[in-house]
Order: C-alpha cells, then structure tokens, then sequence
C-alpha cells in the first residue's frame, strides 16, 4: 500500500510489507537493531555518539551512511523487546521519517511486519523515494533472502532479547 501526497518538489510515501523468517520473535527482533543489522547488511557501520550507548533504549542515537555516502541520523523512538522498534530516520537534507517493525509469533517462526512513513525534502529525493516506493516489496524480500543466506552459511547471530 503506497500513499503519496506531492507538495513543493517532496513527497510522502507510507509503505507497508512484511515476510516469515524461521526465528522466534526474541532472535528475529535483535536482527533489526542498530547492531543487529551489522550481522547481515553489507555495509551497515552505525556509529554511536555516546560511549556503550543501548541500541534498545528509547532516545537512542546513532547514525549510518546510505550508498551515496549520505549521513543517516537515526533515533529509537520505541522499543518493546521481541515485539516492535519504531526508529525516526533522517536522511540529511534528503529523506525524514520512521521506521517500525513488528513481529508476530507463528506456528514455525514469526513474521516480520515493517512500515516506512518517509518524506522527501527535494525533487530528486522524491524521485529517489519513489524508486523505493515502487520496488519495496523486493526490498524486503531480499532482506528476507540476505537472513536466510546468512544463516545457511552459519553466520553469527545476536543474543537474543
């Protein structure tokens, strides 16, 4: 479901998706944390600005850099261990918004339910936003492939929560 409203050269896209992963919610949760993500995203390095900062407690900042080499300040707004993270995400001069994930418990795992509330702030953010928009559910399904490839191979996971 895509939502979006132009006004002076940004735009708004509200983007929903979700995939199964074959993890409880308490493993699948540390996956989509500011450390957990370093386990499987190629290139995710997030630098925190405070010294053994949580990437769970709420107020939490730290920030990545997109494939453009653009700053990405991020902020955990909420956080309910296991269960959901709401992050504010703002891509400097770019892209503002949030980012939640949810997890649902299954009979053989959970499934992981994300929704993007992003804003572009240029014309050509906007056209960025809306390439995103258009191939979200690829996005995610290759998250999902990116997790299963990295635990075929043995790869280390976090503790979980």
């Amino acid at each position: 479901m895509t939502s979006d409203h132009h006004t002076a050269g940004g735009s708004r896209a509200v983007l929903h998706g979700s995939f199964a992963l074959s993890l409880s919610r308490r493993e699948a949760f540390r996956l989509f944390t500011a450390r957990g993500e370093e386990f499987w995203v190629p290139g995710w390095v997030p630098r925190f600005f405070v010294e053994g900062a949580d990437d769970l407690e709420v107020g939490t900042v730290w920030q990545t850099q997109d494939d453009d080499g653009r700053p990405t300040t991020w902020v955990v707004l909420d956080c309910e261990p296991a269960a959901s993270v709401r992050y504010a995400r703002v891509a400097e001069g770019w892209t503002a918004g949030t980012v939640a994930v949810e997890f649902t418990e299954t009979s053989d795992g959970c499934v992981v339910h994300v929704a993007y509330d992003l804003t572009s702030m240029t014309t050509d953010a906007a056209a960025d936003l809306a390439r995103f928009a258009d191939g979200c559910a690829d996005y995610l399904a290759e998250w999902r492939a990116t997790i299963l490839d990295h635990l075929a191979s043995g790869g280390a996971m976090p503790d979980p929560v």
